[in-house]
């Protein structure tokens, strides 16, 4: 039952027709919170103390770091639907989340470096953080790369997806790393028990997270609905030659 209900809402087609006029609000409402959060973070919210004016690329790191850890978690549960329910749109969804997860994952490691290097008086230090967080952008790409050699277009091969869910170990590492090793890196500071950021800056990083998360839903569906497009396209080809 519970399988039929999931293959249900799979359908391609049903897909597209909630996909086609949910992508535009994901994307417009995602820029205005995106660049709402920023300009409020970045004009104002008070200096910091101790770190001055660099402290408010956090409106773009804190979102890019979550989006990049958030993208590989839907790999890994996409990849599992796909193996073990082959659903439909599992691998299409896996694939499309790649690109800008690695992106988001790129973007993090870039702001914080920006964001090092007033800080810790250097671009990079190979800590546990940062060096996971690398780690992950590498395993991004490899899957993008073994995505790409599937075979049918569009769709994930069942190597990608094992890969995939072997990837998925980095990802408590990532949260874990400021405590299991010593670190440059400050602890979390959002925690299930509180938080130890100013309300100031508080309320327009929460603002920030969403918008991101926004534009990184409506990107994921416009990649869906492309790759959709393309494999629609490819076996119409393939009808046509067989005639």
């Amino acid at each position: 039952m519970r399988r039929r209900v999931m293959h249900r809402f799979a359908n391609p087609a049903r897909f597209l027709r909630i996909a086609k006029p949910l992508t535009p609000w994901l994307l417009w409402l995602g820029i205005a919170l995106t660049l709402g959060a920023c300009l409020w973070g970045v004009f104002f919210t008070p200096t910091e103390r101790l770190m001055g004016d660099t402290v408010k690329i956090i409106f773009v790191h804190v979102p890019a770091a979550w989006l990049g850890m958030g993208g590989w978690t839907g790999i890994a549960i996409a990849s599992i639907v796909q193996l073990v329910w082959r659903h439909p749109l599992a691998g299409v969804s896996a694939r499309a989340i790649a690109v800008p997860g690695a992106t988001f994952a790129a973007i993090c490691l870039i702001t914080g470096s920006i964001w090092g290097r007033p800080t810790w008086g250097t671009w990079w230090v190979w800590d546990g953080r940062l060096t996971s967080m690398l780690v992950l952008f590498f395993l991004y790409l490899g899957y993008i790369a073994l995505s790409n050699a599937s075979s049918e277009k569009g769709d994930t091969s069942r190597v990608a997806a094992v890969f995939g869910i072997i990837g998925a170990v980095n990802i408590p590492i990532i949260n874990r790393s400021v405590i299991w090793w010593e670190s440059q890196h400050q602890k979390a500071s959002i925690t299930l028990g509180g938080s130890s950021i100013d309300q100031a800056y508080l309320v327009p990083l929460f603002v920030s997270v969403a918008g991101f998360s926004l534009l990184f839903g409506a990107l994921v569906l416009m990649r869906m609905r492309t790759a959709l497009a393309e494999m629609r396209i490819e076996a119409r080809m393939r009808r046509m030659a067989d005639y």
